[in-house]
């Protein structure tokens, strides 16, 4: 669902030292943006933010980045970041096709991609953010033999995931069809989340490993 264009996004955005528009500038030096040598974990497809917000408030040794193209909907998640003094998170208003320009080889920790686009019709199905085109590059950036945490509630994108992380040589290290909340007492749960169980639909989840050679 597309959101109504906040005018007031991008430059309020802008002046916000938390949130990167030229995030070119900083690949292969993050560790030095966010000032010591703590984990990195990157969110794909952000959306508002709040799994990366409720994950820094409560990891405060990690570093965050959220990351995702709709400046309509990551505004809030920025505001978060000010609102709650995070100075573990950074964002980017960035499209994931381009993620190489932004990151280093083996400079992340950890991807999460929640509740993604399941982009249904095969003339969009490349859009996925686990497409394999894209899967080969999150392995680029990756540290060898780290994960992408996968969830969703699309039935059709979880099984051609499982078959694109295949494809691209990532280990599947969990497959839930019904992710149960009381079997993973860490998960956060995102908006979307919450709406799609209150709806009676089944949580999909993965946890897939990079083997990097």
């Amino acid at each position: 669902m597309r959101l109504r264009k906040k005018h007031f996004a991008i430059p309020e955005m802008h002046e916000n030292p938390y949130v990167f528009f030229e995030g070119q500038k900083y690949k292969g030096k993050w560790r030095e943006v966010f000032g010591n040598d703590n984990p990195i974990y990157l969110e794909i497809g952000a959306g508002k933010g709040k799994f990366t917000i409720e994950s820094a408030m409560i990891n405060q040794d990690i570093n965050y980045i959220m990351v995702d193209f709709e400046t309509n909907a990551l505004i809030y998640g920025t505001r978060q970041i000010i609102e709650r003094e995070l100075t573990n998170v950074r964002a980017m208003p960035i499209n994931a096709e381009h993620i190489l320009d932004y990151f280093e080889e083996n400079e992340i920790d950890r991807i999460y991609i929640n509740f993604c686009n399941p982009w249904p019709k095969v003339r969009h199905q490349k859009r996925r953010l686990t497409y394999p085109s894209l899967l080969d590059k999150y392995k680029i950036i990756l540290k060898p033999n780290s994960q992408i945490y996968f969830k969703t509630d699309d039935l059709d994108l979880f099984q051609d995931s499982l078959d694109y992380f295949s494809l691209c040589g990532y280990s599947t290290l969990i497959a839930d069809f019904d992710m149960e909340e009381d079997e993973y007492p860490q998960n956060i749960v995102t908006e979307y989340e919450r709406k799609f169980r209150n709806l009676g639909e089944k949580i999909k989840f993965g946890v897939f490993e990079a083997n990097v050679n």
